[in-house]
């Protein structure tokens, strides 16, 4: 049997199925152009894109702001960004694994904005349990255990893997439960992919889904 029928994989979204940078530069143009056609300012987005990869990132709007002169609500424009409707595409590798079907997916961050990129991408058709933590409310994302025991609890006795990205928070939890972890550092990812100690680190790492089957053939 193929692997990918006799294991339980999942998948986290973000910078693994897809370029978290890619939703960030959508919800700039969203909200340049708001701010274009409510303001009459232009060049907002391109000022948050060339901002993205330096010291601003976390406090891009701000700085965006004050470099174009503008006063206004941070909460605002977070708003926009979160709520639009994102142009983005899963990773070629991706989209060439999910084509499979099967899968599950635990993701991180406000429901509504998980919704709307995992409709994007348009994973329900490959993934029949999906999980945004964000549905919980607070203090449910990972690594707290719940999403992954949800998971576990429909898997039918089924070997449990879990593909994510960030070992600072998406391995720890899994790996104490007897799952298989794999990291995929793709190239143009958001977080640097360290884990803070051996608790959190993956059990195998990769750069392309390409990779996936030989790894879990091996574990």
């Amino acid at each position: 049997m193929p692997s990918s029928q006799a294991d339980r994989i999942v998948f986290d979204l973000d910078d693994t199925l897809y370029l978290e940078r890619d939703f960030a530069f959508s919800g700039f143009e969203a909200v340049g152009d708001h701010i274009r056609d409510q303001h009459g300012v232009g060049g907002f987005a391109a000022t948050c894109r060339m901002l993205f990869d330096g010291p601003h990132r976390a406090t891009i709007f701000d700085e965006a702001l004050r470099r174009h002169h503008l006063s206004l609500p941070i909460a605002e424009l977070v708003a926009i960004y979160r709520d639009h409707s994102p142009h983005i595409a899963l990773c070629a590798d991706a989209a060439r694994y999910v084509l499979r079907g099967g899968f599950g997916l635990i993701t991180d961050g406000p429901e509504r904005t998980q919704r709307a990129k995992i409709a994007a991408l348009g994973l329900a058709q490959f993934c029949d349990q999906i999980i945004p933590t964000g549905q919980w409310g607070q203090g449910f994302g990972k690594p707290h255990p719940r999403a992954y025991l949800a998971i576990a609890d429909a898997a039918g006795g089924r070997r449990c893997v879990y593909v994510a990205d960030n070992a600072a928070k998406d391995f720890v939890t899994p790996n104490r439960m007897g799952w298989l972890t794999v990291q995929i550092l793709r190239p143009g990812r958001v977080h640097d992919g360290s884990a803070p100690d051996a608790a959190h680190a993956a059990q195998a790492v990769i750069t392309s889904l390409d990779q996936l089957d030989n790894v879990l053939s091996a574990g």
